[in-house]
């Protein structure tokens, strides 16, 4: 069922304010997160063999070859699932940020989210 044209104004609007209000937020949710196909495959293969070891580790009353099996299943869908680290630093791209103090110090999910509810309150405050 197509939206009507006020619902798709609304959209609109609504897609415009997020992009405006947070950037990096919108730039995620309209990124596409395709994963190579090689990756899906490997899981794939992976979760076969290792469903038929656990199957024969039953059959055998092997337990470490069934516990084999189910660690290579996942490990085949952990690997499926898992972001691709794209970003490759060497060590001489890491010395100057490490020197100039530019990493970002690690904070909980939650003090960040509150940073950034402080700021946004000082914001319209003004």
């Amino acid at each position: 069922m197509p939206l009507s044209e006020y619902e798709q104004r609304v959209l609109e609007q609504m897609e415009r304010h997020l992009s405006t209000d947070d950037p990096r937020l919108a730039n995620t949710l309209t990124q596409r997160g395709r994963r190579p196909a090689t990756r899906y495959a490997v899981a794939v293969v992976g979760s076969i063999v290792g469903l038929l070891l656990l199957v024969l580790g039953a059959h055998y009353s092997a337990a470490w070859l069934g516990s084999l099996g189910f660690v290579l299943m996942f490990a085949s869908v952990a690997f499926a699932f898992a972001r691709p680290n794209g970003r490759r630093t060497s060590a001489t791209s890491a010395a100057p940020q490490a020197a100039s103090g530019a990493r970002r110090s690690r904070r909980t999910f939650m003090a960040r989210m509150e940073e950034r509810w402080d700021h946004r309150r000082e914001q319209g405050d003004r």
